[in-house]
């Protein structure tokens, strides 16, 4: 599964350090490589109570997440935003 990162998330990942932001890259590819394993833990779960249905949140750290949607055609994970838990949502 390819992974593409938004604006909006290019921009959030410049407020962490080098180190978190090597951090949470790894943590995002390997969503993308076993998707369908985490699917079915609490680390992914769907977004309820949005205006925009199909998008997912993982959990990359304690305070950490990530907003990705799937594009099925080509199966290609769009990060939409990473960041605190406090200001992501």
């Amino acid at each position: 599964m390819k992974v593409k990162y938004s604006d909006q998330a290019v921009s959030d990942l410049k407020c962490f350090n080098e180190v978190d932001r090597r951090f949470v890259a790894e943590k995002i590819h390997y969503l993308a490589d076993n998707f369908k394993q985490l699917r079915q833990t609490k680390k992914v779960r769907e977004l309820k109570g949005t205006k925009f249905p199909g998008q997912y949140r993982y959990t990359i750290a304690r305070k950490i997440r990530a907003i990705f949607r799937l594009e099925n055609e080509n199966i290609v994970l769009l990060i939409l935003r990473v960041g605190l838990r406090k200001n992501v949502y």
